[in-house]
């Protein structure tokens, strides 16, 4: 028998194999709405968010499975709760989350000291939502009459506590530090309440469902709406950062999570009773309890939700935190902050218009 005649047979079913074997492979093409492939090599997105009203973009994105879908089954999402900004960036510095929702001075701060090599912005998630609440008792009418009080904030450099700050050094007073006689307790919400219900501090700037829980169960009186501080009331109060490694490492993944982030706005958008229900369930999960209806209902009233991140509003911020001192001697360039090609990729895909990052 030709030995060349033997051969033909197996080099047929080598070559039908590799054909068959190439066309079982497939490719998402540029723009599909699929579940990265790369998603089957890359087992964990670590998530943090709080468990706070202006983080129900997260809260109901767990939830209902958006995120989950949105990622696909070979990824597995694993939650980080925290309680404010500054220990969320703390805790991507170390390289212990790929995506979270913070507010905008604990991500400028974070991108100043990293030199820019920390982090992303690639999507606002949530607008309004954060109050000054002070004790009747306190007699605290107007910004010069806390002088001498002691007034709390969630944590030190976070967005509500540059706020306060701001506010303070704009009302021509000093915090304690200063030598001034204004008391800062950068202390965690929870703990707020608590102080402010026993007259321990005097007020407080806090975000939502904070703020409302100071008026309804500690009695207090709205100081400021942050909000009528603003230009048509709109400013960031969280925005969705990225770790810039994992931003480059894993593009689809981030776009695919984005994907899930613009449709659970508008979700939350579309469907208010539905979206209150999962926040306030996912509330109890994590911190035990439940937010009381009454409470819910004035607080998310607050609110705006986009994915918007409202540039203008966070370099005003910037330079509310540079006058206080947070940013360096020098005020920091924040032109590469924002990524948000991924984010208008995906709106562009779904017909809506895209955003800016100034």
């Amino acid at each position: 028998m030709n030995r060349h005649l033997w051969f033909r047979p197996r080099i047929a079913v080598c070559v039908l194999l590799l054909i068959l074997a190439a066309c079982g492979q497939s490719t998402p093409t540029a723009g599909s709405a699929t579940a990265p492939a790369a998603s089957a090599t890359t087992t964990s997105l670590r998530l943090a968010y709080f468990p706070n009203l202006t983080h129900a973009v997260a809260l109901v994105g767990v939830a209902n499975g958006t995120f989950q879908k949105a990622l696909g089954p070979n990824v597995t999402i694993d939650v980080k709760t925290f309680n404010a900004g500054p220990s969320l960036i703390e805790a991507l510095f170390a390289g212990e989350i790929d995506i979270g929702y913070v507010g905008p001075n604990p991500a400028i701060n974070g991108y100043v000291k990293s030199k820019g090599d920390a982090l992303r912005i690639i999507a606002g998630a949530s607008s309004g939502g954060a109050l000054f609440i002070v004790r009747p008792e306190a007699n605290i009418k107007r910004p010069q009459d806390l002088d001498g009080k002691k007034i709390a904030s969630p944590q030190l450099g976070g967005t509500q506590d540059v706020s306060l700050r701001y506010y303070i050094q704009q009302a021509g007073l000093k915090t304690a530090e200063q030598g001034g006689s204004v008391a800062i307790l950068p202390t965690q919400n929870p703990d707020i309440l608590t102080l402010f219900q026993k007259g321990d501090i005097d007020g407080a700037w806090v975000p939502e469902p904070w703020a409302t829980r100071l008026i309804q169960e500690g009695k207090g009186q709205v100081l400021v709406d942050e909000r009528d501080m603003w230009p048509n009331r709109r400013f960031t109060t969280t925005l969705v950062v990225v770790s810039k490694k994992f931003l480059v490492a894993h593009p689809d993944l981030v776009e695919a999570f984005l994907r899930g982030h613009v449709d659970t706005v508008a979700y939350i958008n579309d469907h208010a009773a539905e979206a209150k229900s999962l926040v306030n369930t996912e509330i109890e999960r994590i911190t035990g309890k439940p937010l009381a209806s009454t409470v819910l209902d004035q607080a998310i009233s607050t609110l705006d939700f986009t994915y918007d991140p409202l540039a203008a509003s966070l370099f005003t911020s910037a330079d509310h935190a540079f006058a206080l001192g947070f940013l360096g001697d020098s005020k920091p360039d924040l032109s590469g902050i924002y990524d948000l090609g991924p984010i208008n990729k995906v709106l562009t895909e779904k017909g809506l218009s895209e955003v800016k990052g100034s």
